[in-house]
């Protein structure tokens, strides 16, 4: 590695066995001030630095007491979580291993499995406050396929959210370039009193990724459609 050009920017030596790609990437982390800060601030992503600002501007851990964190993996936002409510109740789900965060019951499972709500909901012992989603499907390459699978992700979010959150509640999840697409918002403006969509400074400016922000949940019988009276 080497240092050069205006700010002390780091440029890394493409390695054996590197490919240019791997070194453009870690060229990139090396010199990512959100990298260094969460080192620094011992969070275990830089990704813990977008819940930090998207709660700065939409408030969404104030009063959180029950937390679901889906796609938790590496832990970041948990962690955010844990320093700014100590006493919440946290509960996260990923098919990835996560390390143990203190004071968070973590399930190694696919949020698709059939069995992923009941155990989430058991293991949250009581209606949620907010629900945080970063999940994100798998890229194929294909934008259209990639969108597709990241917004079924989405919407399986949405229907959770509106079974397990307390009226009131708020829900957040990564969607990708465009946001979430009409039906989803129309769902969400339907079940939630206000909808907004946010990309975070902390977001890398060349990422597709945006957030929908849903506060203020209606409660379970606005979820609930409604249905005609029999003839």
């Amino acid at each position: 590695m080497s240092r050069g050009g205006s700010g002390g920017r780091t440029r890394v030596k493409t390695a054996r066995n590197r490919t240019a790609a791997s070194t453009r990437w870690l060229e990139r982390q090396l010199n990512d001030p959100y990298v260094r800060k969460a080192r620094a601030e011992g969070y275990r992503s830089r990704a813990a630095y977008k819940l930090i600002e998207l709660d700065e501007r939409f408030g969404l851990l104030k009063g959180a007491r029950r937390v679901i964190d889906l796609g938790i993996a590496p832990g970041g936002w948990t962690q955010v979580v844990r320093r700014q409510v100590p006493v919440a109740t946290i509960v996260g789900i990923d098919l990835l291993p996560v390390d143990p965060i203190d004071g968070a019951t973590i399930l190694q499972l696919d949020f698709m499995d059939d069995t992923a709500p009941g155990l989430l909901q058991e293991a949250l012992g009581g209606a949620a406050d907010l629900i945080l989603s970063d999940m994100a499907a798998n890229t194929v390459g294909h934008p259209q396929t990639d969108h597709l699978r990241t917004m079924a992700l989405v919407e399986a979010g949405v229907d959770f959210a509106c079974d397990v959150l307390k009226p009131g509640g708020a829900f957040v999840a990564k969607v990708l370039a465009g946001g979430a697409d009409n039906d989803l918002v129309a769902t969400l403006k339907r079940n939630f009193q206000t909808v907004k969509h946010a990309k975070p400074p902390a977001s890398r400016k060349d990422s597709s990724e945006w957030y929908v922000i849903a506060q203020g949940f209606k409660g379970r019988a606005a979820a609930d459609p409604v249905e005609d009276d029999a003839d």
